[in-house]
């Protein structure tokens, strides 16, 4: 019986490789949607969509206004995904950006009102403090999940409510005014070589990250926490410092992005970055990150970070209200795990012919 099977499955090899049309199709899709993912087909469709319901959809204004709007996502997008392949993620994503707003926003503003000749100063003491508030939470996730055991859904969801509390605390729920006008001019309206200052800031995160990921020893340890932990261990890797060290990134990244989020709308804010949890991990989740880690590239995440951003710009331009925008992306998430379990039969049936 083994020895039929086995003949059977020789002979539809040969029959693929002397080019029965249909099956070499079917053969060659399901390598490209193994090899590529969803997302360039979600692109794709959402291009053609959006582009058919507006005429200003692909102008270069309108393009350039969903990278600059892409931005902040994308840094966020990046540090959740250093998270994501240690094989956890985090939920306070958003209350770092908002803890980080309203502390730098508070910190600038006294500064200057103290120091108002010394206008870069002020803003170098209000971006220090912003980051080191957010950075705060990521060293309180780390240890939690690293040092104590402690799952990342219970830390990261505990710290998300103590982080806007915290920030609501703060300001009384009211926006933080007061700050140079200069930091706003500069990191949230201005331009660099014809390049909106966000992008560029994201610009050089990423690059940064791509650094860290792909060329540095510690990078190769994110994948192999995440692909393994207990081989990791026996393998001589200090699996807690791991850890520990992608929660402090994860929160440096979404401290800069409220910092930038600061700058742009000039007021510090309790309230902004509730939806970056759900935005960054979705994000992550299209551009192919395994939710079990150990998988995903920092390209891909950019992406999908754009796409995040290409299908809101659309809707706004389509006029769907903002409740259903959430409906839409959650959607999308669903959809994109489902796709992803799709891709991974498909990558193991490939693997068996």
């Amino acid at each position: 019986m083994n020895i039929q099977n086995n003949a059977s499955t020789g002979n539809e090899r040969v029959e693929i490789g002397q080019g029965k049309p249909m099956n070499n199709m079917k053969y060659f899709a399901k390598k490209w949607f193994v090899t590529l993912g969803v997302l360039p087909f979600l692109l794709i469709a959402a291009v053609a969509i959006f582009a058919s319901v507006s005429d200003n959809f692909l102008t270069v204004r309108n393009l350039l206004n969903v990278v600059r709007q892409s931005s902040y996502l994308t840094l966020v997008a990046v540090g959740q995904m250093v998270v994501l392949l240690t094989g956890g993620f985090d939920l306070s994503v958003g209350t770092m950006i908002a803890l980080s707003s309203v502390v730098g926003a508070t910190a600038m503003a006294a500064s200057y009102a103290a120091m108002p000749d010394m206008v870069w100063l002020c803003i170098a003491i209000g971006l220090m403090a912003g980051m080191l508030a957010g950075m705060t939470i990521g060293v309180v996730n780390g240890v939690g999940v690293a040092v104590l055991g402690v799952s990342p859904f219970m830390m990261t969801l505990g710290m998300a409510s103590v982080g806007f509390g915290a920030a609501l605390y703060l300001t009384g729920g009211t926006p933080v005014y007061g700050m140079p006008q200069a930091f706003g001019d500069v990191f949230g309206f201005g331009n660099f070589w014809g390049i909106p200052a966000p992008v560029c800031v994201a610009a050089i995160a990423i690059s940064l990250a791509a650094i860290l990921v792909n060329r540095t020893r510690l990078g190769r340890y994110f994948y192999a926490v995440g692909g393994n932990i207990k081989a990791a261990r026996l393998s001589g890797i200090n699996t807690k410092r791991t850890l520990f060290s992608a929660y402090i990134i994860c929160a440096g990244f979404a401290a800069l992005s409220g910092m930038l989020l600061t700058a742009r709308l000039d007021t510090g804010e309790a309230n902004i970055g509730s939806a970056m949890p759900l935005e960054s991990i979705a994000a992550c989740v299209i551009a192919g990150v395994s939710l079990r880690g150990g998988v995903g590239r920092l390209g891909n995440v950019v992406l999908g970070a754009i796409f995040i951003g290409l299908v809101q710009n659309g809707m706004n331009l389509a006029r769907v209200e903002s409740y259903l925008q959430t409906v839409v992306i959650g959607g999308l998430l669903i959809f994109a795990v489902v796709v992803e379990q799709v891709r991974l039969r498909m990558m193991q049936s490939l693997h068996q012919d």
